[in-house]
C-alpha cells in the first residue's frame, strides 16, 4: 500500500525533485507530447520542451524506441510500468507494445555486503549461521532484487532472492507521483477518462506491491504445487518458509536445461516435440482448469528435466481468471469456430468495458471481416498469435478496455506458441489445444460441478429474496422523505 500523501506532491521536496527528473527525461527524448495528450502537460516540471506528436509508422517506431530508453533511465518502477504496458496492445499502438516488450529488467548487482545485511536484518541471524555456503556472485540481478545460490546447514541446495536496499521506498515515491499525475490527467483529459488511467495505475500498483512482497511469491509457488500435485510432467520448487520474509525468498534449487537452449536439449537426446506439448498443456491447465496462471511466461522461467518434464520458476507475476471469465473465453473460442460474429461481439462486450465511443455495429463489422478471413483455413494451418493480435487490435480501435488478466493470458498464449514452434517448427498449438480444451469444457459441465453450481444458485436466490423486501422498503422510505440520491 502506498504511503499516505499528507501534503500535495508539489509541496514535497523529494517528490518535486523526482518529478523534475521524470519531466527532464521525457523532454530529453522528445516525449512531452505524451504528457500533453493525457492532460498532464501543464503540471509543474512537465510544462516545457517539444510537444509534437507525429503519427506516421516510422516516426511512431522512433518515438517508441525513445520511450523504452526513457523508462530504462527512470529505473525499476518505470521499467515495470513499461513491461506491463507492453502486454496491453488493446490500449497502446502495436509499435509501442512491441518495443516495450524489449525492456530488460536487469540492473548492476548490489554489493554482497549489502545483500548479507538485508538477510541478517530480515532473518535476525548472521548469514554465516544460516547457510553452509553462500555464493557471493549473483545468479541474476534485476531492478527489484537479485538471486544467489546457497546451501543450507542440512545440505539442501537453495536459491535466495534478496530485495535491493531502498527499492521499496523508491517505488512508493514513484507510485505517489503516478497517482497524482493520473488524477490530474482524468480531470483535464477526456482521453485519460476514457482509458480509466487511475484504475490502470491502481492495478499496476497492486501488481508491483505483490512483487515487492516475497511472501506473496512464495504463496503463489505453493498454490502451483498444490494444483499440480501428482502431475508427473511438472516440477514446482518448494519454498523454505523458515528462511523467507517479505524481502528474502528461499526456494529449492532445481536443475534443468533452459527451455530455449535447443542445442543442449538435442545433446541430451530430449524429445523437443514432447517438451512443447508439456509446456503448452501446463499453460492451458493453469488458465482454464485452475484459473491461476504464471503471467511471466518468457523462456528464462522454464527449464526442462531429462524426461522432458517442465520446471517452472519465478512466481512473482500471476493472473487469476474467475469461472465466469473462463466461460466467456471458452465462448469466444466456440464463436470463432462456429464463425458467429454476432455472438463474438456479445462475448467481447461481456469481457471488455466499452467506452462512450464504442460502436457495436462497427465492432461487429470488423469481427465479421476477421471471421471471414480465417473461416476457410484448416485448424492445422491456423496460428493463435495472429488471431489474438488481431482481436486485441480490434479492441484497441474500438476502445474496449479489457481486464488485465485477459490481456496477460493472451500474451502467455502467444509466448507459449512461440516456444512451441521454437522447440518444434511443426508444432500447432491450436490443433494440440482443441481436444484438451474440450476435455476441460466437459469437466466443468460434469453433473457434480453443475449440481454444486445449482446449489449455490439456490442459496444466492434465497439470500436475494430475503434482502429484497428490506431494500425496497428502504428505497420507498427515502422517496417519501425526499432523501433518495
Amino acid at each position: 500500500m502506498a504511503l499516505p500523501l499528507l501534503l500535495p506532491w508539489f509541496m514535497r521536496g523529494d517528490l518535486r525533485r523526482r518529478a523534475r527528473q521524470i519531466g527532464s527525461t521525457l523532454a530529453k527524448h522528445g516525449l512531452q507530447w505524451m504528457a500533453v495528450q493525457f492532460g498532464v502537460g501543464i503540471m509543474p516540471s512537465l510544462a516545457r520542451a517539444p510537444r509534437e506528436h507525429a503519427t506516421s509508422d516510422v516516426v511512431r517506431q522512433t518515438q517508441a524506441i525513445h520511450l523504452r530508453s526513457a523508462l530504462e533511465e527512470l529505473g525499476a518502477t518505470f521499467i515495470k510500468l513499461g513491461q506491463a504496458a507492453s502486454t496491453r496492445p488493446d490500449l497502446i499502438p502495436r509499435e509501442y507494445a512491441d518495443e516495450l516488450a524489449k525492456l530488460q529488467d536487469a540492473a548492476p548487482p548490489v554489493p554482497t555486503e549489502a545483500i548479507l545485511a538485508v538477510i541478517q536484518e530480515e532473518l535476525h541471524q548472521s548469514p554465516h549461521d544460516l547457510f553452509a555456503e553462500f555464493d557471493p556472485k549473483p545468479i541474476a540481478s534485476a531492478s527489484i532484487g537479485q538471486v544467489h545460490a546457497a546451501r543450507l546447514k542440512n545440505g539442501d541446495d537453495v536459491v535466495v532472492k534478496v530485495q535491493r536496499p531502498g527499492i521499496a521506498e523508491q517505488i512508493e515515491q514513484d507510485l505517489m507521483l503516478l497517482t497524482a499525475m493520473t488524477e490530474w490527467a482524468e480531470a483535464h483529459s477526456g482521453l485519460a477518462r476514457d482509458y480509466r488511467l487511475s484504475a490502470l495505475v491502481d492495478e499496476f500498483a497492486h501488481t508491483i506491491h505483490a512483487e515487492l512482497d516475497y511472501r506473496a511469491e512464495g504463496r503463489n509457488a505453493d498454490t502451483f504445487r498444490r494444483n499440480f500435485i501428482g502431475e508427473p510432467t511438472v516440477t514446482i520448487p518448494r519454498v523454505y518458509w523458515k528462511y523467507t520474509t517479505g524481502r528474502v525468498l528461499t526456494m529449492q534449487r532445481v536443475g534443468g536445461i533452459k527451455i530455449s537452449d535447443t542445442e543442449a536439449l538435442d545433446r541430451a537426446h530430449i524429445d523437443r516435440h514432447l517438451v512443447a506439448e508439456n509446456s503448452v498443456r501446463l499453460m492451458l491447465r493453469e488458465a482454464f482448469e485452475f484459473g491461476f496462471f504464471h503471467a511471466d511466461a518468457h523462456a528464462g522461467n522454464f527449464f526442462v528435466r531429462p524426461d522432458g518434464g517442465i520446471v517452472m520458476v519465478d512466481f512473482g507475476m500471476v493472473g487469476h481468471l474467475t469461472a465466469h471469465v473462463q466461460d466467456i473465453l471458452l465462448e469466444i473460442l466456440l464463436s470463432l469456430v462456429r464463425q458467429d460474429p454476432e455472438r463474438l461481439t456479445d462475448d467481447l462486450f461481456a469481457l471488455g468495458i466499452a467506452t462512450s465511443t464504442a460502436d457495436r455495429a462497427h465492432l461487429k463489422r470488423d469481427l465479421e471481416y476477421l471471421v471471414t478471413r480465417y473461416a476457410t483455413s484448416p485448424m492445422k494451418e491456423l496460428a493463435a498469435g495472429p488471431v489474438i493480435n488481431e482481436l486485441l487490435s480490434i479492441a484497441f480501435r474500438h476502445r474496449l478496455v479489457l481486464p488485465n488478466e485477459i490481456v496477460l493470458l493472451s500474451r502467455v498464449i502467444i509466448e507459449s506458441e512461440g516456444l512451441g514452434v521454437m522447440l518444434d517448427p511443426n508444432f500447432q498449438l491450436l490443433s494440440f489445444a482443441a481436444p484438451l480444451m474440450q476435455e476441460i469444457w466437459k469437466k466443468k459441465r460434469s453433473p457434480e460441478v453443475l449440481a454444486g453450481q445449482m446449489a449455490q444458485g439456490v442459496m444466492d436466490a434465497t439470500e436475494i429474496s430475503l434482502q429484497l423486501p428490506r431494500q425496497i422498503a428502504r428505497l420507498l422510505g427515502q422517496l417519501e422523505r425526499g432523501t433518495l440520491q
